[in-house]
């Protein structure tokens, strides 16, 4: 897979392409001109040590902070990827998958080193046709594999860096396809928040519990979390998060380890459930939206998928959907084949989703 960075993007888009994409994509007439008007007749200045250049007229660039601005953007990006499409890609239970695509976040996705240069190959002259530039500084390449194997990207000429890790849409993928260091990057960085409001917060006194927990949960959970529906929670995994969750929690209980309090009673005395509860529940909720995605979301139809090839000797790594189907039997008696039917029912799987019990155990 190729990480693909766009050199100063939303500032780079020709206006006057756009608008032709846009017509292209039927819009035209009133609702073209309304948007042509954001635009039309917009200058700049420079300002140099107090003195101001002249006003210029600027034809290229998308304003920062409108609203509009990532629509027209998700827009002209569909033009160039569905330009560049070609026969490249990666089969997933019968469906090619070449390219991902979030706003200007892009993957390229092949099943060779020769396809993906082949893909890339268009899509950078794609991207060059429409005004656009590839940062061979900051775009990197991937292999999911085992084994180390080498992968040799070129765009105009310059060799892309090849990387056994790349943070995407703020996760961490690894080429071994795990997922421990995203846990180990969310307790590092929730880590960090702890101590920049260690003073300020957690244990001043000053503060009422009640304000305490509130940053809790709406700073220091959603950073130790962030991403953990893709989780596969291992022991080690659980007993790490636990430890993060504590670790805040027992300050804003005024407690530390040496008092050998249960955390269990830690959180009944604070009114916090269990956060491995809630990871667990959101996790599940997540398996109710993919399986009632309709035909054609790609989500729900590589959680359908049953991918091709033969799997490695050894121990099998355990797969996402094998993870959650446990789960769901586990912890809330649905046996594996009616899965998909019950989490069908929204009502029915929100509601076990609210009976879901914490798990037992020593905390």
């Amino acid at each position: 897979m190729c990480f693909v960075d766009l050199e100063k993007a939303f500032d780079r888009v020709p206006r006057g392409i756009l608008w032709g994409v846009l017509r292209d994509y039927g819009v035209r007439g009133s609702l073209l001109r309304a948007v042509r008007s954001l635009y039309d007749r917009s200058r700049s200045l420079v300002r140099i040590a107090g003195s101001k250049s002249d006003l210029f007229p600027v034809h290229v660039g998308l304003r920062q902070g409108c609203p509009l601005s990532p629509i027209l953007f998700i827009i002209f990006m569909d033009r160039i990827s569905r330009c560049s499409q070609g026969t490249e890609g990666v089969c997933f239970g019968g469906r090619e998958i070449s390219s991902l695509l979030f706003a200007d976040d892009v993957v390229l996705l092949a099943s060779s080193n020769q396809d993906l240069q082949r893909a890339l190959g268009r899509f950078a002259a794609e991207c060059e046709a429409a005004g656009m530039r590839i940062s061979t500084s900051k775009s990197e390449a991937m292999v999911l594999s085992r084994k180390k194997v080498d992968c040799s990207l070129r765009v105009r000429g310059e060799l892309l860096p090849q990387v056994e890790e790349f943070k995407y849409l703020g996760v961490s993928f690894t080429s071994e396809g795990k997922m421990e260091r995203q846990v180990d990057r969310r307790i590092g960085a929730a880590s960090a928040v702890m101590r920049s409001l260690y003073r300020s917060v957690v244990v001043k006194r000053e503060l009422s519990r009640k304000a305490k927990l509130s940053i809790y949960r709406s700073i220091y959970v959603p950073t130790l979390t962030y991403g953990h529906e893709l989780w596969i929670m291992t022991e080690r995994m659980r007993s790490r998060i636990q430890a993060a969750e504590m670790s805040f929690l027992r300050r804003v209980a005024g407690r530390t380890l040496r008092d050998r309090v249960r955390s269990s009673v830690t959180r009944e005395e604070l009114g916090v459930e269990p956060l491995l509860l809630r990871i667990e529940r959101s996790q599940l909720r997540w398996l109710g939206h993919l399986f009632r995605m309709p035909p054609g979301r790609l989500p729900g139809e590589v959680l359908r998928a049953c991918p091709t090839g033969r799997r490695p000797r050894g121990r099998p790594r355990t797969r996402w959907r094998d993870y959650v189907s446990r789960l769901a039997w586990e912890r809330l008696g649905v046996p594996p084949e009616e899965l998909e039917e019950v989490c069908g029912e929204r009502e029915v799987w929100s509601t076990l989703l609210g009976l879901l019990p914490p798990r037992p155990g020593p905390g």
